[in-house]
């Protein structure tokens, strides 16, 4: 399926100069959407995963649907305060500043096989971030999903040693 044809670009959004790839839009249409999960599901299993991993919170949009269609389940990584339980946490680098995310200390077992989603590979700090605190626990990062990767940032050059699927390129 054509996913760019669901995808509507917002021009001079949340800054000047910035083309937004706004997903509601190919989660609007349940055809699209429920294809654009599929595929992702189709690479979970060739990767054999144990569970997912998503970044909030548009990994928790893609992520927690691949996780129920797999039948497994799904880890939250959020930002610093917003977990209940006892968490480790990494420190990462943004555009603009820094930020933390945070997993919970049993959310992965060691030696379990994940599989990280998150709406878009941009920069790749985020979903450089998750693969810290997967590995901190023990687990083997099978891959790395998105819908969307804008491959001018560069992300995919910080996840060298990783298999990435996305759905879509710009």
């Amino acid at each position: 399926m054509d996913y760019k044809q669901y995808i509507t670009i917002v021009e001079d959004w949340p800054k000047e100069g910035i083309k937004f790839k706004d997903i509601t839009t190919l989660m609007d249409n349940g055809q699209a959407f429920k294809s654009a999960v599929d595929d992702i599901v189709e690479y979970a299993r060739q990767k054999d995963v144990d569970i997912v991993v998503g970044p909030e919170a548009r990994g928790f949009i893609v992520g927690c649907p691949v996780a129920y269609a797999l039948e497994i389940g799904f880890a939250p990584v959020r930002k610093e305060g917003k977990l209940p339980r006892d968490v480790i946490k990494v420190d990462y680098g943004l555009e603009y500043g820094e930020n933390v995310l945070t997993i919970h200390k049993d959310a992965i077992k060691p030696g379990q096989r994940v599989l990280i989603i998150d709406d878009l590979l941009a920069t790749g700090g985020t979903v450089e971030a998750s693969i810290d605190l997967v590995e901190q626990l023990g687990g083997e990062v099978a891959g790395c999903a998105f819908l969307i990767e804008l491959t001018y940032l560069n992300g995919r050059d910080k996840l060298k040693d990783y298999d990435i699927l996305t759905l879509m390129q710009y």
